[in-house]
């Protein structure tokens, strides 16, 4: 059901690789409340073709873009301004790559080249999106800007190895840019914390199914899907939220706020304490 809830509303999507992806869903959800917008990822991935099924379906244009490159990202705001006839309304930074979990380097082995690549990819690519569309003069007042983290920022998760701190770092970026934007020209920056979704990058980490299986036991409402997440960037990117900026929400089915759970104690920890696992 569609709401009109971005009619007129113009916008750029960072990162829909395929049907997995919550960028997909956003894009399709997006169309759907009558946004209109250009997709964007790597030459890399683009060579996959899918977002050119996705862009059939939402008639939208797709434009290639290194996220950690300026001289990409000046190109694809300038294009983007200019094919959907004015200033952006949105953008979603759906980006995260962490070549030391890809290569399964331990994280007190870290590849600092590596560590340097995920914190360029994962975290400081918001902030050259931000400083691009700034520079521009790209979005209009109360625009909102979300990326997507997880709330590994936050916690230890012992396989997240160093996405755990790019998500920091964004998460950071995210309250510093979020103040500088809104005082230059009100525009919003937000994270969404979202549960562990079954997306390409998310299964890429080591022991996703034991992420997702002990989120979805300890959360009330249980795990948010991407469907979910991209109608909760419906609400971020209309003016419904116009006074929310520099916050980092957790979209995870109340996880985030959890101890333990009944349905834990009940069905996942069978011993007394009178055992060999301490």
């Amino acid at each position: 059901m569609s709401f009109n809830l971005l009619k007129n509303k113009r916008g750029i999507i960072f990162g829909a690789l395929d049907e997995n992806s919550i960028a997909w869903q956003v894009a399709l959800k997006a169309h759907e409340e009558k946004a209109s917008f250009t997709l964007t990822n790597t030459d890399l991935a683009l060579r996959k073709g899918d977002i050119f099924r996705l862009a059939e379906l939402t008639g939208s244009k797709v434009i290639a873009a290194d996220v950690t490159s300026p001289d990409d990202l000046e190109t694809l705001i300038a294009d983007s301004v200019k094919e959907l006839g004015g200033k952006l309304d949105f953008i979603l930074h759906s980006v995260g790559m962490s070549p030391n979990v890809r290569k399964n380097v331990h994280y007190t082995e870290l590849n600092y080249d590596y560590f340097h690549r995920t914190l360029d990819i994962s975290a400081m690519s918001l902030h050259k999106v931000l400083a691009v569309a700034k520079k521009l003069d790209a979005i209009n007042e109360y625009g909102s800007v979300v990326t997507l983290s997880y709330i590994g920022a936050q916690r230890q998760f012992s396989s997240y190895s160093d996405m755990s701190q790019a998500k920091a770092m964004l998460e950071s970026i995210v309250r510093s840019f979020g103040y500088h934007y809104g005082h230059y020209k009100k525009v919003r920056v937000n994270s969404i914390s979202q549960s562990p979704t079954q997306t390409t990058a998310g299964k890429g980490v080591g022991g996703f199914d034991s992420f997702y299986a002990y989120s979805r036991c300890m959360s009330p409402l249980g795990n948010a899907t991407s469907e979910e997440c991209a109608e909760f960037c419906m609400l971020m990117f209309s003016d419904y939220s116009r006074k929310v900026t520099m916050q980092n929400i957790f979209h995870d089915g109340g996880f985030s706020n959890m101890g333990i759970s009944d349905e834990l104690i009940g069905s996942c920890f069978k011993c007394s304490g009178d055992c060999d696992h301490k």
